[in-house]
């Protein structure tokens, strides 16, 4: 286990985020926000704002900075404020005031007069069900609605119909905010060479291109600059409104301008996690056996339907092997901030509903929840041929149950003290996924070596993989690599999302050391070379011919050469066409609600996760024990709350409920180690949010336990309990 590399900087408070960074003459922006959730703007009257000390710009769509709507390689298109007079929702931008200081030009954009055209706002997501749309295809082209079914089988009501015991629920889920440590951001600069970007994001190449397409810029003047990320979990996947304003305005006014989003504008200004409402039914055999899976997902959306939740496909499309098999995505547009991407997107409110389920059918069948999932353990998704590459969920759930004393579980209510006490389990997935990624490496006349890729690291440990797996392709000291990411001008390493960015990095570095190493070999042996003619290995670090050895770095300076560099780069291939990719877990979680208040409160937590190999355990650990105390965070505390007009009541850190401290007890990761290289040839899978997968469900499951009382919404109330 290696420390992260980073982690000195961060606890220091040495660490420079995209803020921390000032410059001569630097203006400060603040965003404007709208006051009504549905209309179009009528009127901004600025006079007063533009007259404030200190105002050097006031920008509003009736005199907007010059921006256009870039498309991302990742996203599609991505709104940009200040483009038109509409608004959709509550909290929208509409406005960037830019003064000599902060607090000067917070306190301009407080005097701008808005007028709207009010239009009916839609907020209510159980009022759209009637009319919800079906969902637009997947991301892999896969239609709203599919199914499988066995030979002779008309239809899944039929296979409904045949099931000797079938259950049949509906589950809710709450809408959500990313809430990052660090707000939305930017400073922007121009000079001779072009614009710099300082802004964190989950990849620097991606936030160049898009800015540069906003800008109508030169995408080679387009610099961005994010080595360190204040948390993100999808939410910093595409650029922000305060870099796009900052960058524009920077450029209109000829100095480098600082914009972030207030705490309270980070829970509208920005896209979150949508609300979900989802019909499960199962049918069995009375053996446990699944029959039949329905699942009907329907999700909050915004007004322009450009993000969908989802949660029946992400989940049970491929979680359990099933005879019949319906799922469907439908969507309710609201005038309601954006959603987006946000950790394990469809996987976890899909999981909370679907392993749910689960534990009412084995309620209902009268069966060990663990035996019941590995009785229907899949060996490839349900209707497909492509069989899982690496799959050891069983030994997941063996384990687990071991660490954990599921043995000593009790079938019904167990009290300690005033406390009642429950356990739950839930299965936990996730897909494998890469991206695209090229990796440079330069090695030294100092025999340090440097691997750079403009990814990003935001808490994930990405730089000390990138330290780790340097260091094995070169066959040197971990110590001797020089990590570096988080800037565009380095090669692109694609994005840092989806669980992709050790094994798209990663697997970049291994050709990347591969191509440089070639290169240092030819150039071992070229003429005028200490191994002119001879026959060259490498080896840790060294060159070896004959009697003869040097390092590399003795090697450079003996032919007056300062480094040698090459690039690598990765990309998903014919292995999709071979096999399915996934990886899975085990969750386990004890409860204890009091008997008569109803505070439930997690005391034990215990996750066994199968994810190929762990390149560096003490940084995958953290990030799966982060991902568990966020599935507790979402099953007893998050959710936003939507008043009628579509204000958020508690969009703040004040009001919006996130465990601390004292809400988590010790949590115990354990892994199930088995290299997956008919994936990548690293062997390792994503790690990043699988461990938000499930744990909701084991949370609601645990209660049910402790309690007799089966809450099918999260977050789980107190009035949740109180019934008897």
């Amino acid at each position: 286990m290696v420390n992260r590399l980073d982690a000195p900087l961060k606890v220091t408070g040495r660490a420079d985020y995209g803020t921390d960074r000032n410059f001569p003459g630097m203006a400060h922006g603040y965003v404007v926000v709208s006051t009504i959730a549905h209309g179009e703007i009528a009127a901004m009257d600025v006079t007063a704002a533009s007259s404030s000390p200190g105002v050097l710009g006031v920008y509003t769509p009736f005199e907007p900075l010059p921006l256009r709507t870039p498309t991302s390689s990742v996203a599609g298109k991505i709104w940009v404020p200040l483009q038109d007079k509409e608004v959709s929702y509550y909290g929208q931008p509409i406005g960037f005031v830019v003064a000599e200081s902060f607090e000067q030009a917070r306190d301009a954009a407080m005097r701008i007069e808005v007028s709207y055209h009010r239009r009916p706002a839609r907020t209510s997501l159980d009022e759209g069900l009637t009319t919800a749309e079906d969902a637009p295809p997947a991301m892999d082209g896969s239609p709203p609605s599919l199914s499988v079914l066995a030979d002779g089988v008309e239809s899944i009501e039929d296979a409904f119909a045949g099931s000797p015991v079938v259950v049949d629920a509906t589950y809710r889920t709450a809408t959500q905010n990313h809430a990052p440590m660090e707000p939305h951001s930017a400073v922007a600069l121009w000079d001779s060479d072009g614009l710099t970007v300082y802004s964190g994001n989950q990849g620097a190449h991606l936030q160049a291109a898009e800015v540069a397409d906003a800008l109508e810029a030169d995408p080679s003047s387009v610099r961005a600059v994010n080595p360190f990320v204040g948390g993100a979990f999808g939410g910093k996947g595409v650029t922000s409104t305060p870099a796009f304003l900052a960058a524009a305005a920077a450029r209109a006014l000829g100095r480098p301008v600082k914009a972030a989003l207030s705490r309270e504008q980070v829970f509208t200004a920005t896209a979150g996690r949508a609300a979900t409402v989802q019909r499960i039914a199962l049918g069995a055999d009375r053996d446990g056996t699944l029959i039949a899976l329905l699942h009907d997902s329907t999700c909050s959306t915004s007004a322009d339907r450009s993000f969908v939740e989802p949660t029946s496909h992400g989940t049970s499309r491929e979680w359990y092997a099933t005879q019949n098999l319906a799922i469907s995505q439908k969507i309710v547009p609201l005038n309601l901030p954006p959603t987006t991407f946000m950790r394990a997107p469809g996987e976890a409110p899909g999981s909370f509903a679907l392993e749910s389920a689960i534990d009412e059918l084995a309620v209902a069948l009268r069966m060990d929840p663990i035996e019941l999932r590995l009785r229907n353990n899949s060996a490839a998704p349900p209707g497909k041929d492509l069989q899982w590459s690496s799959k050891h969920l069983d030994e997941c759930f063996r384990t687990g149950a071991r660490r954990f004393g599921w043995q000593h579980r009790p079938p019904g209510e167990r009290s300690d003290g005033d406390w009642l006490v429950g356990q739950g389990t839930a299965t936990a997935m996730f897909p494998a996924l890469r991206f695209p990624a090229t990796v440079g490496i330069t090695l030294h006349a100092d025999d340090r070596a440097e691997v750079a890729t403009s990814g990003a690291d935001p808490g994930t440990g990405l730089l000390t993989v990138l330290s780790l797996v340097g260091a094995e392709s070169l066959d040197i000291p971990q110590e001797l690599i020089t990590p570096r990411l988080g800037d565009s001008a380095l090669p692109p390493g694609g994005m840092s999302g989806g669980s992709t960015a050790t094994a798209s990095a990663g697997s970049a570095v291994v050709v990347a050391a591969a191509e440089v190493t070639d290169a240092l070999l030819e150039l071992a042996a070229a003429p005028g070379s200490p191994f002119e003619g001879m026959e060259v290995v490498y080896e840790a670090g060294r060159l070896l011919a004959g009697d003869r050895s040097m390092t590399f770095g003795e090697l450079l300076r003996a032919v007056g050469r300062s480094s040698i560099s090459a690039t690598g780069s990765s990309t998903p291939g014919e292995e999709l066409t071979k096999h399915s990719f996934s990886s899975f877990g085990a969750q386990f979680c004890e409860v204890r609600v009091h008997k008569w208040t109803r505070e439930a409160r997690v005391s034990r937590m215990t996750g066994v996760f199968d994810a190929g190999r762990i390149i560096n355990e003490q940084t995958a650990r953290s990030q799966l024990a982060g991902g568990m105390i966020w599935g507790v965070s979402a099953a007893l505390h998050e959710g936003l709350e939507i008043e009628p007009d579509g204000r958020f009541a508690n969009g703040d850190f004040a009001g919006y409920l996130l465990p601390v401290n004292a809400d988590i007890p010790d949590v115990d990761v354990q892994f199930v180690q088995y290299p997956d290289t008919l994936q990548n040839s690293l062997g390792a899978r994503g790690v990043g949010e699988i461990g938000i997968v499930g744990m909701a469900a084991a949370v609601a499951n645990a209660v049910y336990n402790a309690t007799g009382i089966r809450v099918r919404n999260i977050p789980i109330m107190l009035e949740d309990l109180l019934q008897q």
